[in-house]
């Protein structure tokens, strides 16, 4: 497939993503290139601001995304990420990207992205994504989980900080592109927040929490928990 349509598709999911409702406050300024950090800095809702005048035009570009991610792990799978920490001019502007590749059967493990919502567009392969909705009110009701089957062209909304997944169902790799409604959405992912945190949380607890033996629980927690991104 043409790198062309990828890149038309990435502008279609930033437009999506600059129309919609984003947690990110709303900028009082055209811009506001983000600073490298400072270890002695504090900052809140992104980073300090460039000096206008001292801006140029390469704050506002990345390159790269043309070339595929290295799928050689636990997961197979690759996400390269597009934020205001790779891309300054993204800072305060309340979007951000990201190009995911897929082995054959390669999997992007349930996470959550706590600040955005992603549109998934898959350029390339057969993807089966899905999410699971919050806690219903009802008590005799039981979270619902939606999910597609995706081909070459498709579209799929991930709301925000819901769980949610995707695994290369093809024998071919796979290639998609996301637009996410933040300069910096967050990534949760799921067991490795539950099974690989610092401090590890108490086996008792989760033990408890999952209806399962205690021993079921240190098998996990001893287990090497990778992040897809």
């Amino acid at each position: 497939m043409k790198m062309g349509f990828g890149l038309c598709a990435v502008a279609v999911l930033l437009s999506c993503a600059s129309i919609a409702y984003a947690a990110d406050p709303n900028p009082l300024q055209d811009f506001c290139v983000a600073l490298p950090d400072n270890k002695f800095d504090v900052f809140v809702n992104g980073k300090f601001c460039k000096d206008p005048n001292l801006v140029v035009a390469e704050d506002f570009l990345f390159q790269g995304l043309n070339i595929p991610g290295n799928t050689s792990n636990q997961l197979g799978v690759a996400v390269t990420a597009v934020n205001f920490n790779q891309l300054p001019g993204l800072n305060t502007l309340g979007v951000s990207l990201a190009r995911l590749d897929y082995a054959p059967y390669g999997l992007n493990p349930p996470h959550t992205h706590p600040r955005a919502t992603e549109a998934l567009l898959l350029l390339e392969g057969a993807l089966y994504v899905g999410f699971v909705t919050s806690n219903p009110a009802d008590p005799n009701q039981r979270n619902k989980l939606f999910t597609k089957y995706l081909k070459a062209g498709d579209v799929f909304v991930f709301p925000q900080g819901l769980i949610h997944f995707q695994i290369n169902v093809g024998k071919i790799n796979a290639v998609a592109f996301a637009g996410f409604g933040s300069q910096n959405p967050g990534v949760i992912t799921i067991a490795n927040a539950v099974f690989e945190s610092d401090p590890k949380i108490n086996p008792d607890v989760l033990a408890k929490a999952f209806q399962v033996e205690k021993n079921i629980i240190d098998y996990l927690q001893a287990q090497f928990w990778p992040n897809s991104n």
